[in-house]
């Protein structure tokens, strides 16, 4: 009899969206098959599979012990997030090579379903660092008797899910310094620096808009310029290295003497980076958004305005809402608010509201009802309560006056 030979073994994952990228989040079933070709009859002792998820950071650092007395010391930690094992084919038992209990496989494709539930925890996003990793995988192995068993690895992604649209995460960060320049006995005008930014959260692909004033009161030409870090920190052993890396980056206006430069919003766009990691014990990811002015021969005067990085985007009504609350905070403090002399009289009752709706609404309404209404709609947080009552009549001249012109008091300033 001629054995057969096993001509490939993969792993494909039941995708769980349109992309078909394996990408998952804790409480997800991962699923998937185990495809095996083999050519002739093969005989099979099992077919595993081994899913793990595990956070691990490793690095060294050369210690000096004395006079021509070096070492290297090694930090590592680990974390287990979760260790699933199955058999697919077979049973539990590698040591024995007798006859019995082999599985006799016929030359063709094979699949073998296999599937396991990503803990309810929280799991840290899949990551790749410079000094470690998070990293989800799926291995299979295919036990033979008398021969070494065939392996295969195959990664999955993660992704602890972190809303941008939650209030934390949507409030303006912002932020002033200023710094004088000394040169021996002589001392400049300050350089001082305001930067805003509409919120603290964003996903990958937006546009950071930079609201910024620069003032250069001193002797030298200087640059603003903007910048967004990741700091990567791994921890072991009591000890923490960090990694601090440019992610994107602009550059303003040169300043000279006395010059002033305002950035009404200036766009930073974010590039495709990994989701801030924040619950992790042993990795974090932060980022950060520098604002600074670049000061040939001195220390540059800057601001770190803190980033969070999720993966759920903005909401359109949470857009609106923090970009217009902060665009008018901003505008208030920086750019001035330009009114018209004469107000434009707004549009009249009967032109906003029919007189169908104005009945409807004047009936009485069962508060119930109105709350299941509500919560069909985006607004039940924000909205109370609508009623269609008419404003007060618009006019520019008062039509009861209670006083004669000629009666009213005048006013001395005038």
């Amino acid at each position: 009899m001629v054995l057969g030979k096993v001509k490939n073994l993969t792993i494909s994952f039941d995708c769980l969206n349109d992309s078909n990228v394996p990408v998952y989040s804790s409480g997800d079933t991962v699923s998937g098959r185990v495809n095996l070709e083999v050519t002739g009859e093969i005989r099979v002792k099992s077919l595993k599979i081994h899913a793990r998820g595990h956070a691990k950071v490793r690095w060294t650092e050369s210690r000096n012990a004395g006079s021509n007395t070096a070492y290297t010391q090694n930090y590592t930690e680990e974390v287990e997030y979760f260790n699933h094992k199955d058999i697919l084919i077979g049973h539990e038992r590698d040591d024995d090579n007798s006859e019995e209990g082999f599985n006799t496989i016929h030359s063709g494709r094979h699949e073998y379903a296999f599937s396991f539930e990503l803990p309810q925890t929280p799991l840290a996003t899949s990551f790749e660092g410079r000094h470690g990793s998070v990293r989800y995988w799926v291995k299979a192995e295919l036990h033979r008797p008398w021969l070494l068993p065939v392996k295969l690895k195959k990664e999955f992604t993660v992704f602890e899910h972190i809303d941008i649209n939650t209030p934390s995460l949507l409030s303006p960060q912002a932020g002033t310094k200023e710094k004088t320049l000394c040169c021996w006995f002589c001392t400049s005008g300050p350089i001082s620096l305001s930067a805003k930014i509409e919120r603290k959260g964003y996903t990958p692909g937006e546009s950071i808009q930079i609201f910024a004033e620069i003032e250069n009161c001193s002797s030298r030409m200087v640059v603003p310029k903007a910048a967004i870090y990741q700091t990567q920190a791994f921890y072991a052993k009591g000890k923490m290295k960090e990694v601090k890396q440019l992610v994107a980056n602009l550059r303003g206006e040169s300043l000279s003497s006395g010059k002033t430069e305002t950035w009404n919003g200036k766009l930073l766009k974010i590039p495709p980076v990994s989701p801030s990691i924040l619950d992790c014990s042993i990795i974090r990811v932060e980022y950060s958004l520098m604002v600074y002015v670049d000061i040939p021969g001195a220390m540059d005067l800057f601001l770190n305005l803190p980033l969070v990085i999720g993966t759920i985007p903005l909401h359109p009504f949470g857009s609106r809402t923090s970009s217009v609350s902060s665009q008018c905070s901003m505008n208030m403090n920086w750019l001035g608010l330009s009114l018209p002399e004469r107000p434009e009289a707004p549009p009249s009752y009967a032109e906003v509201v029919t007189e169908e709706q104005r009945r409807n609404n004047l009936a009485p309404v069962n508060a119930c009802d109105d709350f299941e209404r509500a919560l069909q709609g985006p607004l039940f947080a924000y909205i109370q309560e609508f009623r269609f009552l008419p404003p007060p009549l618009y006019s520019e001249i008062d039509p009861n006056p209670d006083q004669s012109a000629d009666d009213r008091p005048s006013c001395p300033s005038r």
